[in-house]
């Protein structure tokens, strides 16, 4: 059970996972109209529910036929609890034989738009067109509704695509009003959270933070926290929260393998420095580091040295505080929503499922052990970044590309040098300047951070061959740098970016000329899948 939940009890809505893809995108629905929602199992019994007290429930689709021998099942008594209870998909029918109406599995399967023609009176398609369109994802039906139930819409293969029984405060579409395909989605979310649930749109970003703060300080007493500073958006995040929250209790270590970007390491030092007041601990590792990868080409040994060699940094920190009187009680990470919930974790008062431990992933060494704090592990991305900005963090942090933990070592192919690593590193502040400016001038076009062309990633690749080349009246033998650009929104799967081809030359060009031992640029137009975003 989180603190946040207990906060927000009364303005919580959970979401019962039957296992459906859209599972996180109804939470974040939810959470865009400002209450706090919350995944939860759908064996979750009424009696956990009972004590947490939720304002209502949402049950989510799911692939399975409800009457399939595995498929997931329902606490019956949850439909006793009184709450507003809205189900999609699988939750419309495991709605209905559960309460005594029936499912049959039709002739015809609805897979993608249709079209969906409601009743006059209906509470929650109330303030949208008697005739819509919806996204439709089924093969089973509800074929008779149950007891106290009214047929409330219906599509020409669908003949109960909505029901309501208004007395028990209990709805349901065969149809995701969660997708952006369902054209008044929204407006039935805004019916049911409101005008049926009555919910205050609380969750906002200001409560957020002042109660996370909060939670951070109670949580933590008058104990020491150390965190492992990446520089990313969410160590970040949690610093700036540990900042305002416990100030110097808290230490933020940062470990300079020399792997980071251009101008990275000095970044991180000044804004924990001069923004922040964090203890700050800025650990020069370069060195050691350098010597660790010399000669190493296999990309999983880079990992495992990179990461072996990141712990080792880490927990002599954490005992030298030690030995200066500064004893730590925690270790605070950036763990987020979606962690969790792809671990198989899932937090619901007395219960939990199954769940790989973020904090047994920690090598801890003999002799230490800290408790976890994980501010962040009910945020989504998008939630920590604008609580980021909440909290005074700079835009360069807040939304900084995805970027590997072994940074630059894996985007050397081969061998990392010295040499290479300047090369790379100078090619690569190249790129991101060149396409920092192409993604400004789209969104001061279309007010859009992510626009549809914009790109979502970029940058350098140094590969482990030479090619020939002729600059000026010489001839060259020098390294090629692979630009990698792609569009995408959660990298499970990426398209490389169209870009104009004046910007293409622009970075050719200026990559050419301004970095040594560079001679050739070429653009990797391949999409995940079949290839991934990184190349090792």
């Amino acid at each position: 059970m989180t603190e946040q939940v207990t906060k927000q009890a009364a303005q919580t809505v959970l979401v019962l996972d039957f296992g459906a893809q859209y599972g996180q995108l109804i939470a974040r629905r939810v959470r865009d109209l400002h209450v706090y929602s919350e995944l939860v199992p759908c064996d979750i019994s009424a009696e956990e529910i009972r004590a947490l007290a939720p304002a209502a429930l949402i049950l989510s689709g799911g692939p399975a036929s409800v009457y399939a021998d595995d498929a997931p099942s329902i606490d019956p008594k949850i439909f006793e609890l009184g709450l507003p209870i809205l189900g999609f998909c699988y939750g419309h029918q495991i709605m209905a034989v559960s309460l005594g109406g029936e499912v049959a599995h039709s002739e015809v399967g609805e897979y993608g738009p249709a079209t969906l023609i409601r009743e006059h009176d209906t509470a929650l398609l109330n303030s949208t067109p008697l005739e819509q369109r919806v996204w439709m994802s089924h093969r089973d039906a509800v074929s008779r509704v149950p007891e106290g139930f009214t047929i409330t819409a219906h599509t020409a293969t669908c003949p109960v695509a909505a029901m309501e029984d208004t007395a028990r405060k209990l709805y349901a579409t065969q149809f995701h009003p969660e997708v952006k395909h369902t054209e008044h989605g929204e407006q039935i979310l805004k019916n049911f959270l409101f005008e049926i649930c009555k919910i205050e749109a609380s969750w906002t970003m200001d409560n957020i933070t002042e109660e996370k703060v909060q939670a951070i300080r109670e949580q933590v007493g008058d104990n020491r926290v150390i965190l492992a500073l990446s520089g990313g958006v969410d160590s970040s995040v949690v610093a700036a929260l540990g900042a305002r929250a416990i100030g110097k209790q808290m230490t933020c270590v940062f470990i300079n393998h020399g792997l980071l970007r251009k101008g990275e390491p000095e970044q991180v030092e000044e804004i924990f420095t001069q923004q922040f007041d964090v203890d700050f601990k800025h650990v020069h590792a370069e060195e050691r580091y350098a010597a660790l990868l010399d000669g190493v080409t296999d990309p999983e040994e880079k990992r495992r040295i990179i990461g072996t060699q990141f712990w080792n940094e880490f927990f002599a920190v954490a005992q030298e505080l030690e030995r200066n009187g500064k004893p730590v009680t925690y270790l605070a990470q950036g763990t987020i929503y979606p962690d969790i919930i792809e671990s198989g974790a899932r937090k619901t008062g007395g219960k939990a499922s199954t769940i790989k431990s973020h904090h047994n992933l920690i090598p801890f060494p003999d002799g230490v052990h800290f408790e976890l704090i994980e501010p962040l592990d009910h945020f989504f991305k998008d939630e920590v970044r604008e609580l980021g900005l909440a909290l005074g963090l700079p835009e360069h942090i807040v939304y900084r590309q995805p970027f590997p933990g072994p940074g630059l070592a894996i985007r050397i192919i081969g061998a990392v040098s010295p040499e290479k690593l300047q090369m790379l590193k100078e090619a690569d502040a190249i790129v991101r300047e060149e396409l920092d400016r192409y993604n400004q001038r789209l969104f001061d076009k279309t007010g859009q951070r992510n626009s549809a062309h914009s790109c979502w990633q970029y940058f350098a690749i140094l590969p482990d061959i030479k090619s020939v080349g002729v600059m000026g009246d010489e001839r060259t033998y020098a390294r090629p740098i692979i630009l990698r650009a792609v569009e995408s929104s959660d990298a499970m799967t990426a398209d490389w970016a169209k870009l104009p081809y004046e910007v293409l030359a622009q970075i050719s060009s200026r990559i050419v000329a301004e970095v040594p031992g560079v001679n050739r640029v070429a653009y990797d137009i391949t999409s995940k899948p079949p290839a991934t975003i990184e190349w090792e």
